[in-house]
């Protein structure tokens, strides 16, 4: 990197053209990770705010609507 100039000229207008080192890809592609760091980003200085509870949840198991599960044995 020592060995590479500051400046080179244009190939399109014959101007001098600066040499500005960038990280290369940071913040592109529309990838799983990309989109899921926007999103914390997004929420770290403002988070949504909570107005009230969730919903309480019933403790009542679940209905077996499989009738072939009646035959089975009971504990």
């Amino acid at each position: 990197m020592a060995a590479v100039p500051d400046s080179a000229p244009c190939p399109h207008c014959a101007g001098v053209a600066r040499r500005i080192p960038t990280a290369p890809m940071v913040g592109l592609g529309p990838t799983a990770a990309m989109r899921l760091h926007d999103r914390t980003r997004g929420t770290a200085d403002v988070p949504d705010v909570v107005d009230r509870l969730p919903p309480a949840v019933s403790p009542r198991p679940q209905m077996i609507t499989n009738p072939l599960h009646h035959k089975l044995p009971r504990r």
